[in-house]
């Protein structure tokens, strides 16, 4: 992979430790700002509704610029949101600045598979996203610690400027590693949106939507279940979640080899595990060595297929950043939807179980929703071979 597609996914890590770091900062934001610890808790949702509502708007109004000076302009407004909450006198000025931050990074997240797709072709737009992806991978599980501990040793304001001192780098190494994107600011909405019609792109939407809520929905609630169901000690928890956390790596990099030429066929083997890993959790949530094995399990193959999925769209929109945007608002839409559900059945009384089987049934309709084109014989419409050689050499890239 070129040095370029690393590059985009060191961007990614900056914001997504952004997005996750309020949740390691929170004591001290609550200190800070005089609120609850619920109330800090929406500067996590505002951030997610702003990446779902916001991304795609701000990049309907930046459409017709290179793509890869879209993709400066976003790093710097993502700074700039960052260096607001760090200087944030008030909750209402943070809620701004988490609100500039969210917007700034779904527009990265789209802006960046649409360069890396430009760089590397759609022949190996899987293994691309799988690096692209590694950022929010490893942001999770290096990106949040890191920020709580430079949260808890300097104070909360040096962790955000961290974050925003990395967004710099990463602006500054684009700019000179990233390359220009031919023609790319002739694009209008017009040809944005016309990929809209297609019911192919509908239904991947549909695919990512539901891995992301089956994934989600037990993922929110793992401490519960791990505490009270299977009997581990609160200490033992954060070690749990980093085992979870780097099998989400291995498994994202495993999966990113195979998602170009077999897109469909990982789907469909990934949500068939997912269903079976989440059914074995929530038989047996109260054995512990099944609950750590089922746990490693939907790190391995629950968000990590986010290289396929991507793949999938790319393919089918030929990789278009409105497109791309949209599809990280429907995936933050499956982290809303999990987190809601396995909530509100927690709150009705079925137990704390409840979330792994909500996650079985969506999964299952997860693999549903991919039977059609299953059935018919395509595999996310892979290019020809002679095809993808071409634009690989035009582009420069080159295969490790």
């Amino acid at each position: 992979m070129p040095l370029a597609v690393y590059v985009l996914g060191l961007g990614i890590f900056a914001v997504t430790t952004s997005e996750f770091m309020v949740s390691g900062l929170m004591p001290a934001l609550s200190a800070e700002f005089g609120v609850t610890i619920s109330a800090v808790g929406y500067l996590i949702s505002v951030y997610a509704a702003a990446m779902a509502l916001g991304g795609p708007v701000l990049t309907v109004g930046l459409l017709r610029f290179p793509r890869k000076n879209t993709l400066l302009l976003l790093i710097g407004v993502f700074i700039a949101g960052q260096a607001l909450g760090a200087v944030a006198a008030s909750y209402e000025v943070m809620l701004v600045a988490r609100v500039v931050t969210g917007v700034a990074a779904s527009s990265v997240f789209g802006m960046s598979f649409a360069i890396a797709v430009d760089t590397v072709g759609p022949a190996r737009a899987g293994r691309a996203a799988s690096i692209v992806v590694g950022g929010l991978m490893i942001g999770t599980v290096l990106g949040l610690p890191a920020a709580t501990f430079v949260g808890q040793e300097f104070g909360w304001r040096t962790s955000f400027w961290a974050v925003a001192g990395l967004a710099l780098v990463v602006g500054l190494i684009t700019l000179k590693v990233v390359p220009a994107s031919p023609g790319a600011g002739d694009v209008g909405l017009r040809e944005e949106l016309t990929a809209f019609r297609s019911g192919r792109l509908w239904a991947a939407y549909a695919t990512s939507t539901l891995i992301i809520g089956a994934t989600f929905v037990a993922f929110s609630y793992f401490t519960p279940i791990l505490t009270d169901v299977s009997g581990f000690e609160s200490g033992a928890v954060p070690v749990l979640l980093a085992v979870y956390g780097v099998a989400t790596v291995v498994g994202n990099v495993v999966v990113g080899r195979f998602a170009d030429r077999h897109t469909m066929g990982v789907l469909a083997v990934g949500l068939v595990s997912l269903t079976v890993s989440l059914a074995i959790f929530g038989l047996f949530a109260d054995v512990r060595a099944v609950a750590v094995v089922a746990l490693v399990l939907v790190g391995l193959v629950g968000v990590t297929m986010n290289p396929a999925m991507a793949a999938r769209v790319i393919r089918t929109s030929n990789g278009r950043p409105l497109v791309n945007t949209v599809h990280t608002s429907v995936i933050t839409f499956g982290v809303v939807i999990g987190s809601w559900a396995g909530g509100l059945a927690i709150s009705a009384g079925h137990g704390l179980r409840a979330p792994l089987w909500i996650g079985v049934a969506l999964a299952v309709l997860g693999f549903l929703s991919i039977v059609p084109e299953l059935l018919s014989g395509r595999d996310a419409a892979t290019p020809t071979p002679a095809a993808s050689d071409q634009q690989a050499v035009d582009t420069g890239g080159g295969e490790q």
